[in-house]
């Protein structure tokens, strides 16, 4: 490669110093139409630039000779602007714009300057390879900064984010630190929110999260699998997020603030449990609907003894009558002792309701006059079977 002698590279350097001012007023102008941002910048730190490019300069037209000198200071420092540029919230292009609009502008001046002091055109054609080069190598580091500040921030994010959801889903949540937790996570925390809770092993649960909105926060605690969601009182929220979730076998729990989402949580897990049995059918099942339910099968053991201990008088009878007579019962109860809707509902004769019942009156006697007689057997036939 042709080298540039020392003379030559000495006056290059003092010719482009001199334009150095219309340089920078040039590369105003052209930012202010692109990325009006830095312009406005460039006009507030004039002299702190002007003294990087005549840096910059010094180090391009010395390494015009010298291909082997250690860029990795060079490096270093942009990609270190390029993570400040995802810090700041800007966006990569517009820096990658300011180095090709500055670069376009420096190298304008600097041919001008080489025409100038007599400068060979295979040594000017030389130093273009050196200043296209330093600049793609400081374009490729500012953009590496960018993406690996990007990744690493989201990291960090998403761990954040993971160590709020089970401060929200602990036992014992204090409110002050699940809003210092939520402002680590950069996450505006609603006034209420709710568990969503699919099948781990649901293809079609998994694709109904993905579908779910920023604002939701993954849990991932096997065998759990969900989502927290900002939850409103509005019916349309509600329709949205029922049409995000039809078809998936969610279950959506109860709207609670955030410090009290393990309960969120208990009831989404005892109505899951519901589904699964064939107890409850909604598509998605919102706990909201089916507390009665919830209550009553939240221990199944109590509600078995309750059963047990209410239609013992039943073990009295046949074991082929014993189911009918329990059926009757159950719609005795339903209807409030209407027969002929009884009748319609167990698809018998009046009479044979008008029968049943009297064998029911002589296995309990007086107590099915009892409000809370009836209240446990409603209990009993109406959610154990």
């Amino acid at each position: 490669m042709t080298e540039i002698s020392a003379p030559s590279l000495d006056a290059l350097t003092a010719a482009v110093g001199r334009r150095v001012p219309d340089l920078m007023v040039e590369v105003r102008e052209a930012l202010a139409q692109r990325v009006p941002d830095y312009a406005d910048f460039l006009a507030h730190h004039e002299q702190e630039v002007t003294a990087g490019v005549l840096a910059m300069l010094g180090r391009v037209v010395s390494q015009a000779n010298d291909h082997t000198t250690d860029r990795s200071a060079e490096r270093e420092f942009f990609e270190d602007l390029g993570r400040s540029q995802w810090r700041e919230g800007r966006d990569l292009p517009d820096l990658l714009a300011v180095y090709q609009i500055g670069t376009r502008v420096f190298w304008r001046h600097v041919a001008a300057a080489a025409l100038e002091v007599g400068l060979a055109p295979d040594a000017l054609a030389a130093l273009a390879e050196t200043v296209f080069f330093f600049v793609d190598q400081l374009s490729s580091a500012s953009a590496h900064g960018y993406v690996l500040e990007q990744e690493e921030a989201g990291a960090l994010r998403e761990r954040h984010r993971e160590e709020l959801v089970d401060l929200m889903l602990s036992e014992s949540s204090d409110p002050a630190a699940v809003r210092a937790a939520a402002r680590r996570a950069d996450w505006p925390m609603p006034e209420k929110v709710s568990v969503v809770l699919v099948e781990p092993d649901d293809a079609s649960g998994r694709r109904a999260l993905s579908r779910l909105d920023g604002r939701s926060l993954p849990i991932r605690r096997p065998p759990l699998l969900g989502a927290v969601v900002p939850r409103g009182a509005r019916s349309a929220e509600r329709a949205a997020l029922s049409g995000l979730l039809r078809g998936a076998h969610a279950t959506v729990g109860a709207a609670v603030p955030p410090e009290q989402l393990a309960r969120s949580l208990d009831l989404a897990e005892i109505a899951a449990r519901l589904t699964k049995e064939h107890l409850l059918s909604d598509d998605p099942v919102f706990v909201a609907d089916h507390l009665d339910a919830i209550i009553v099968h939240r221990d199944r053991r109590l509600l078995d003894a309750l059963g047990d201990q209410v239609l013992a008088p039943l073990d009295q009878s046949p074991p082929s009558s014993r189911d009918r007579l329990r059926e009757t019962l159950r719609s005795w109860l339903r209807h409030m002792g209407d027969r002929k809707t009884m009748a319609e509902e167990l698809h018998v004769h009046p009479q044979t309701v008008r029968y049943r019942m009297g064998r029911l009156q002589e296995l309990y006697g007086e107590s099915l006059d009892d409000p809370a007689v009836r209240a446990r057997l409603m209990l009993a036939l109406a959610w154990r079977e």
